[in-house]
């Protein structure tokens, strides 16, 4: 095949070489099973550059999923509650996971249940959003549970609002 992709026919290997340096390129071969193999007339190093940077944009356009934790106490105020709450709320929007951690002190915990309400409106007010990847658990001083984005409940969430602007 010629650089255009134009067929040349089955020509013998020192023919197919000749046309490949009179036109300043590679032959390459493409498909060394078929009978005859096919070869490729074709400029190689731009071919391998054009492959790299294919490669390179794919990269960059993959999601990197991190881990993110916020911290409660059992004793949190409504307003702090809230502002930490956005904030798991905009890791979430982002694809992040997150770890939410309710930190007890002293005789704090031997009343799990306080963080466990805690994590309960934590996620109730996640719910449409997230999902609830580890439920809580007690692990020593602290009670853990891990929120990972649900893109279902979200893409779900998005066609209904479509067919509201719709319907208004």
């Amino acid at each position: 095949m010629d650089p255009d992709g134009q067929q040349l026919g089955i020509k013998p290997l020192p023919e197919a070489l000749n046309i490949a340096r009179g036109l300043d390129m590679d032959l390459v071969e493409v498909a060394p099973m078929a009978n005859p193999p096919v070869c490729r007339i074709m400029d190689y190093g731009k071919f391998k550059f054009d492959e790299a940077q294919r490669a390179k944009e794919s990269r960059r356009k993959t999601v990197h999923v991190g881990l993110k934790e916020m911290k409660y106490r059992p004793k949190i105020g409504p307003g702090d509650f809230e502002t930490k709450t956005r904030q798991v709320a905009k890791f979430l929007d982002d694809g992040h996971k997150v770890k939410i951690t309710i930190m007890f002190r002293g005789r704090e915990v031997y009343h799990p249940e306080l963080g466990k309400r805690i994590l309960d409106r934590i996620a109730e007010q996640m719910d449409g959003t997230a999902k609830i990847e580890a439920e809580p658990r007690l692990d020593g001083k602290n009670m853990v549970m891990v929120l990972a984005p649900d893109k279902r409940a979200k893409q779900s969430a998005a066609a209904r609002q479509k067919n509201q602007d719709v319907e208004e």
